[in-house]
């Protein structure tokens, strides 16, 4: 039922979807959606917490080894490619759909967002070694932008990823997270 509804809230305004189109998309009654979940929201922030879950998980075990100059931008690029072909639908919900949609969704995404910074300071530590942790928070904070900024553009497949195409986009987030972690 998850995936039924991420499907419609990825493709359609999420204030457009209604209980019966969620219902019609996974063969069932209206009836039977409520009887699992109370609205068309909770089963939005359900989606959405199962995609967070994944993604986090996906961060931790992409966390490079001491030393491993390459592994932030590995992780990086992996994350991209992860969430653009085997996460599509939950990624495009989470990073482009449901923006601004309400406080509930806004919380998640936030708490996401530090969460993500806490992994993505660890792995530049990691990654630089000896590193002041102010400083190893400010180039997290602008990794997670990246990561934001570029997981939209490439969901979206807006002017500047189609300008590059697919893997000159890849490479050129990849440089990006290469020079803010001054590596």
């Amino acid at each position: 039922m998850i995936d039924g509804a991420l499907g419609l809230f990825a493709t359609m305004p999420i204030d457009e979807v209604t209980v019966q189109d969620v219902a019609h998309a996974v063969d069932m009654t209206p009836a039977a959606v409520y009887y699992h979940f109370a609205s068309k929201e909770q089963i939005l922030v359900e989606g959405m917490e199962q995609f967070r879950q994944a993604l986090l998980a996906e961060v931790r075990a992409m966390m490079p080894e001491p030393g491993d100059d390459e592994g932030v931008r590995r992780m990086i690029i992996h994350l991209l490619t992860w969430a653009g072909r085997q996460q599509r639908t939950a990624a495009t919900v989470f990073f482009v759909s449901s923006i601004g949609l309400n406080l509930l969704v806004e919380a998640l995404r936030r708490e996401t967002r530090l969460e993500l910074v806490d992994h993505l300071r660890e792995a530049v530590a990691l990654s630089r070694g000896k590193l002041a942790r102010a400083e190893a928070g400010v180039i997290a904070v602008a990794l997670v932008s990246l990561l934001e900024t570029s997981l939209a553009s490439l969901l979206n497949q807006d002017a500047t990823y189609r300008g590059l195409g697919s893997k000159r986009f890849v490479v050129e987030v990849g440089n990006l997270a290469d020079r803010i972690t001054d590596i």
